[in-house]
């Protein structure tokens, strides 16, 4: 089984974890002649990082240490370096840690540099750098001021807006609510000490931004922002307290930006193919829509809050989105400018299944007749009023289902139509629901 996810190792944090950071880091120090290293605030960050950077040291690689800060801190300040190494695991639970490796482009490693990495790894004997190139951690303290500084470039005038901004208590909060200040903003921090113990679930979604919500509505503030635990995400609550969908968010960076064409997702809405941009769709993942930006692209994301700024670097950054997210509000209530970009009734759920449940059922599916259909991840049929999404999941045997129509009888129809094709097939290979 493959070490690496798109999102590099992650794990929740035992004495196999940490032994394995020391191992990866010995076989990724071999081929690597210098690292900056990061991490989030998680209470393990410590101990897997002091694992990692042994191994790098170990091999003789020489390991530069820029402290706690968000994972687009590090992959912007890792350029100096032959890489960068961030420990976190983003929004997984607090138990959970990971380990990410960065190109000096901001881009993730590829499949091929991890598979180099896991066949150094597979040697038992793997062995250390003779004492006397055995190297030493230097500190790097000026990783978070250098990406605040080129991000204050971008945006040169004042932005004297209300903003409140829930870090999560993660690395957010160490750039964030400075970066805002820089900005003319008034800022009021919510869990924005970097503590490593959550106050609210860590992924910034709907179910978990209700104190965000309720403070910009008491405080009649602008806007309302917040992170994830290394910070390369961004969701936006407007100026009402309700929250900003990623698919309306995309568009408005996107207008803000002045892109012509945008990189998304095969789950982000179909409103943005109705807007005058050439839109690329790759598989869900925010790694996909990095690697695709490579090709070309002005800007990308998905809608779950990553958002890319090739310019920048193609790690997503969420503290460069909240800039742009500042600069999109001093022009007008984001309310009103969100309400005119259109919305669509969508339904996402999952059922027993695999991959060989979506084959089995396709034969069905496609007496839908529909205008176009997509394999990049899963199967995506469009319609000229709707689309639907069906994937296996990647940690579960089920199906993950995505329908989007413009009327929600539409959308429930369809949505409970592929259920039963997709439950039945399933039931014939032998799951039971």
């Amino acid at each position: 089984m493959s070490l690496f996810g798109s999102s590099g190792y992650r794990g929740v944090v035992d004495r196999a974890f940490l032994e394995t950071a020391f191992r990866l880091g010995l076989a990724a120090g071999k081929a690597l002649s210098s690292v900056l290293l990061a991490q989030d605030t998680r209470t393990s960050s410590d101990a897997v990082k002091c694992s990692v950077a042994a191994g790098l040291m170990a091999s003789g690689c020489s390991v530069f240490d820029a402290g706690v800060a968000p994972t687009p801190t590090l992959a912007y300040a890792c350029r100096r370096f032959s890489a960068g190494v961030m420990v976190t695991a983003s929004h997984n639970p607090p138990e959970y840690n990971g380990i990410k490796l960065w190109n000096t482009d901001g881009s993730a490693f590829d499949a091929q540099q991890r598979d180099s990495i896991e066949r150094m790894l597979s040697d038992t004997l793997m062995a250390t750098s003779p004492w006397q190139n055995i190297s030493r951690i230097v500190p790097y303290p000026l990783a978070v001021q250098e990406h605040l500084e080129s991000i204050l470039k971008d945006f040169p005038g004042r932005l004297p807006l209300k903003v409140v901004v829930d870090c999560g208590c993660g690395a957010g909060s160490v750039i964030t609510p400075y970066l805002l200040e820089k900005l003319g903003c008034h800022v009021v921090a919510l869990n924005s000490h970097p503590s490593g113990f959550f106050p609210r679930g860590i992924e910034p979604t709907p179910g978990n931004l209700d104190e965000l919500q309720r403070t910009v509505v008491a405080l009649g503030a602008d806007l309302g922002l917040a992170h994830d635990a290394d910070a390369d995400r961004l969701t936006v609550i407007d100026d009402k307290g309700q929250f900003l969908s990623g698919d309306k968010l995309m568009l408005l960076l996107g207008r803000e930006l002045g892109v012509k064409r945008i990189v998304t997702t095969v789950d982000a809405s179909m409103s943005i193919d109705e807007q005058r941009l050439e839109v690329i769709r790759t598989k869900v993942g925010d790694a996909f829509v990095s690697e695709e930006l490579k090709n070309g692209g002005d800007f990308g994301g998905e809608p779950a809050g990553a958002w890319v700024f090739p310019s920048v670097s193609y790690c997503p950054d969420g503290i460069y989105s909240a800039a742009c997210a500042v600069k999109i509000a001093s022009k007008g209530k984001l309310s009103e400018q969100a309400g005119r970009i259109p919305s669509y009734p969508i339904r996402r759920g999952s059922t027993m299944g695999d991959r060989g449940s979506i084959d089995a059922a396709e034969q069905w599916l496609m007496e839908l007749q529909p205008t176009s259909v997509s394999r990049i991840d899963g199967l995506r049929l469009a319609f000229d009023d709707a689309w639907l999404l069906v994937r296996p999941s990647g940690t579960e045997p089920k199906v993950r289902l995505t329908v989007e129509a413009r009327t929600k009888e539409r959308a429930d129809a369809l949505y409970e139509h592929v259920v039963r094709l997709i439950s039945r097939e399933s039931e014939r290979e032998g799951f039971r629901r």
